[in-house]
């Protein structure tokens, strides 16, 4: 079954480093196999206190694999780029 990475974004403080770090991860996504899903800033609201600015939506093969790829050197190598130019959540969802 497949595992999914979702990642909400509240709001971007630095758009040149958030688009480095875009720039940087992609390719780590692809290296493990990962297939993005969404990727949009169009987004209105249901219900509820939720209001994220932009959301991604990448899958993998398993959770395994998608832990795999959030743990790895190469992603971690990165994600303080993310950290440091947005204020941004990921979490990581098994999709059976």
């Amino acid at each position: 079954m497949p595992g999914f990475i979702i990642g909400q974004l509240k709001e971007i403080t630095d758009s040149d480093a958030f688009g480095a770090y875009q720039g940087a991860a992609g390719p780590v996504v692809a290296q493990y196999g990962g297939k993005l899903v969404v990727n949009s800033t169009k987004i209105a609201s249901g219900d509820g206190d939720w209001s994220p600015t932009g959301m991604v939506v990448v899958e993998f093969e398993s959770v395994e694999q998608a832990h795999k790829f959030y743990d790895s050197p190469e992603y971690q190598a990165v994600i303080g780029q993310r950290f440091n130019s947005a204020d941004s959540a990921v979490i990581i969802v098994d999709g059976n």
